[in-house]
């Protein structure tokens, strides 16, 4: 039986990893919060408008993964880079980052150009009107024209603010973020709705919100960061050249590319999952939208804790502070179920009424309830997962975590709910706990690995 001081740590651990986690669950918080408002505003619009963005999101959220796998394999290298106090090797990261996302977008930008109405015609097979599969179609398209233009500018973001949490400043990406998102949710009301003398632009003034946002979110970021070198000193020179190291690139790429991999099959599984419930009828695409909008808001904290254990675990390891490490990721993973098991508490109460602000059917109401209250009760199960993710990842172990994480989701999740939703009569809130229950199979693998400490290596001596 563990003793309690393995499993929990004294104030200034948890002062610790709240400095480090409070600020992202900040910036996570209200970015979601916003993105809810966006939903719900749109959602008061229409339901085809909903469901519309709501399938744009979902090929965005593939992208914002891609971007996140991108930069975290070279993330892994920061924060051990730091831990030892080498300024020119977190640079370097920094500058692989940068070429990392610029490819990934240049990629994203030409397959949604030239592929994007087939993309988004996948998820328009289901049961409903022709009139509504083909309303829900063009706004989709509208939607989606204008989001890519904010892409290269939500890039340099994610390659700046990684770092900067990495070093242990997150404090700037979280000023950045809400005052981003409060222009984001400003010119939402003004575009979607036709205030202050604006036309009522509906979804088109959702996405010129989205990417006003990003321009400023990335404004703020660049110039705090480059104004404050003593707290940043990877930004001395950092423009000098873009030429990064052939050997920490070998490096980077043997460690970062199973996580880019990975990101990218996760969040094309995620997609497909949803793909995989639209069989039944397109409401319920709308319906998981709902589910999912709310739910984004209360996993901020598993999130948050998730990146907390990638920074403290690596640079510890970075250190060659092995069993500090160990002890430390244990008490971060039990800190983050714990954290997570109240937000279910307060999730389940507002299944009951999130769900009605919005302009839609009595029927999509009643299931995104129930989803709602299904998710929540699986929230202290996902931070575990979560956390013992990204313990994994903060040792380099990204072949492991990709076969933990994409490999389980396709193999398992998405064929499970193929076969139930395509086979089956069961209803969508059954075939949703299935699936959800099938990760305990990986959260029992999980627990193994983790404990016996495979994931415990310095990478960057």
């Amino acid at each position: 039986m563990l003793k309690k001081e393995v499993l929990f740590g004294d104030r200034a651990f948890y002062k610790m990893v709240l400095a480090i986690a409070v600020p992202i669950m900040v910036q996570n918080g209200i970015t979601n919060f916003v993105n809810l408002l966006d939903n719900v505003m749109v959602g008061m619009v229409g339901t085809d408008q909903m469901s519309a963005v709501a399938i744009v999101n979902q090929l965005v959220f593939v992208y914002n993964l891609c971007i996140f796998g991108g930069v975290s394999g070279a993330g892994i290298f920061t924060a051990q880079y730091y831990g030892q106090a080498n300024h020119e090797g977190v640079r370097d990261t920094m500058r692989f980052k940068i070429i990392m996302v610029s490819i990934i977008t240049l990629a994203a930008i030409l397959i949604a150009a030239f592929g994007g109405d087939k993309l988004i015609s996948l998820y328009l097979q289901g049961e409903g009107t022709a009139e509504s599969i083909a309303a829900t179609a063009h706004y989709a398209s509208q939607y989606l024209v204008i989001i890519l233009c904010g892409l290269p500018f939500f890039m340099m973001t994610q390659a700046y603010a990684s770092t900067l949490k990495e070093c242990g400043q997150p404090l700037l990406p979280m000023k950045a973020g809400i005052i981003a998102v409060l222009v984001n949710l400003g010119l939402n009301y003004i575009l979607i709705f036709g205030k202050l003398g604006f036309p009522a632009l509906g979804v088109e003034g959702a996405a010129i919100a989205t990417t006003a946002s990003r321009v400023v979110e990335l404004f703020i970021i660049v110039l705090g960061t480059h104004r404050h070198p003593d707290r940043n000193p990877f930004a001395v020179g950092l423009y000098r050249t873009l030429k990064v190291p052939r050997e920490l690139i070998g490096r980077i790429m043997r460690k970062g590319m199973p996580l880019l991999v990975n990101e990218t099959c996760w969040g094309a599984g995620m997609a497909m999952l949803t793909k995989c419930f639209s069989i039944r009828a397109l409401y319920v695409v709308a319906a998981l939208n709902i589910c999912n909008t709310l739910a984004n808001l209360f996993n901020i904290v598993l999130l948050a804790m998730g990146e907390a254990v990638a920074i403290i675990v690596g640079q510890l390891l970075g250190a060659d502070k092995m069993e500090e490490a160990r002890r430390t990721s244990t008490r971060i993973i039990v800190f983050s179920v714990l954290l997570s098991s109240v937000a279910a508490l307060l999730m389940v109460p507002t299944a009951f009424f999130f769900p009605q602000v919005y302009n839609t059917t009595e029927q999509i109401r009643e299931l995104a309830t129930i989803l709602i209250i299904i998710t929540a009760c699986y929230l202290p199960f996902n931070a575990l997962l979560n956390a013992l993710y990204f313990t994994l990842r903060s040792g380099g172990k990204t072949i492991i975590a990709f076969l933990f994480d994409s490999v389980f989701l396709w193999t398992v999740s998405v064929t499970l709910s193929y076969c139930l939703c395509k086979f089956t009569a069961i209803p969508i809130p059954w075939c949703y706990t299935f699936m959800l229950l099938a990760d305990g199979i990986k959260i029992t693998i999980g627990l193994i690995l983790v404990k016996k400490g495979v994931w415990l290596q310095n990478i960057v001596d």
